[in-house]
C-alpha cells in the first residue's frame, strides 16, 4: 500500500461506514429503486473482495467551448479529462473497492479513452469521515481537486451522479474554487436490458464557457475476485489527501 504523502489528520483506526457500498450510504433506502444490474455494479465493498470492470466503446465523445481547450490539456497531465474528441471510441473503465490510508471506504474510477495515444480520466470516490452518507470525488492521480457528490435514481432505475462544492485539496485549508472556474458534472448510467449493457451520458458545463466536454455510450461489465496482491498500483492515486 502506498504511504499518503499529505497527511493532515490522523487516519482513523475503523472505516468511515461499517456496512454497505459508499453509494448505499450516500443514497439510503433509494438504492433498492436501482436497476438490479445497477444495484450489484454499485453495492459492493473492499469487504466483498471484488471489482467491477467494464468494457464498451463510446459513440461520441465530444469537446465544447475553446476556451476549455488550455484547461483540459493541462488537466491531461494528471488524467483529469483531456482535450480529444472522435465517435466510436474504445473505452474501459476499473472499479475497485478498497479502503485508502486513512481507512476510509474508497472506490477508484478509472477511465480509459483509446484515441490515437490513451487518455485516463481518474478519480477516487471517499466514503466522507466528517460528513455522513456523503461521497467526495477526488480527481486525478494526485487527488488535487475534491468534489461533493449528489445522487439520485432515474425514472429507468439508472443513477444519476450531480457534482457540487469544489476545493483546492492540494492547497492549505482546501480553499472552494470560484464558481466561474468550476466544471459542473452530470452522469447518468443506466442498464439497457434489450442490449444486456451498460449505458452511460456524461456532460461537464461551466458557467462561463458552457459545455466543456463530455461522452456517451454503452458498456458490458464484468465481475473479477481481487487476488491476495490486492487493488492494482495503476489504479491508485499516487497522493492521498486527508480532507473530506
Amino acid at each position: 500500500m502506498k504511504t499518503p504523502s499529505a497527511i493532515s489528520a490522523s487516519p482513523p483506526t475503523s472505516p468511515a461506514h461499517s456496512t454497505g457500498s459508499i453509494f448505499q450510504q450516500a443514497l439510503g433506502a433509494a438504492f433498492d429503486e436501482l436497476h438490479p444490474e445497477l444495484r450489484r455494479r454499485f453495492g459492493f465493498s473492499s469487504r466483498d473482495g471484488i471489482a467491477c470492470l467494464g468494457t464498451g466503446r463510446m459513440d461520441r465523445v465530444w469537446r465544447g467551448s475553446r476556451l476549455a481547450g488550455p484547461v483540459l490539456r493541462l488537466g491531461s497531465r494528471s488524467n483529469i479529462l483531456f482535450p480529444d474528441r472522435g465517435r466510436d471510441v474504445p473505452f474501459t473503465i476499473a472499479n475497485y473497492a478498497y479502503q485508502d490510508g486513512f481507512g476510509r471506504e474508497t472506490v477508484t474510477f478509472v477511465r480509459t479513452f483509446q484515441f490515437t495515444r490513451p487518455r485516463r480520466f481518474d478519480a477516487t470516490m471517499v466514503a466522507s469521515d466528517r460528513r455522513a452518507a456523503t461521497v467526495v470525488d477526488f480527481l486525478g492521480t494526485r487527488q488535487h481537486l475534491a468534489v461533493d457528490l449528489g445522487f439520485r435514481v432515474s425514472p429507468q432505475g439508472g443513477l444519476v451522479i450531480t457534482s457540487g462544492d469544489q476545493r483546492v485539496s492540494a492547497l492549505p485549508g482546501s480553499p472552494r474554487c470560484p464558481a466561474a472556474l468550476t466544471g459542473r458534472a452530470t452522469v447518468h448510467e443506466w442498464f439497457d436490458d434489450a442490449a444486456g449493457r451498460f449505458r452511460i451520458d456524461v456532460r461537464v458545463t461551466n458557467p462561463v464557457a458552457g459545455p466543456v466536454i463530455g461522452y456517451s455510450g454503452s458498456f458490458t461489465a464484468e465481475y473479477v475476485p481481487v487476488d491476495a496482491l490486492g487493488v492494482p498500483a495503476y489504479v491508485r492515486p499516487v497522493r492521498e489527501s486527508a480532507r473530506t
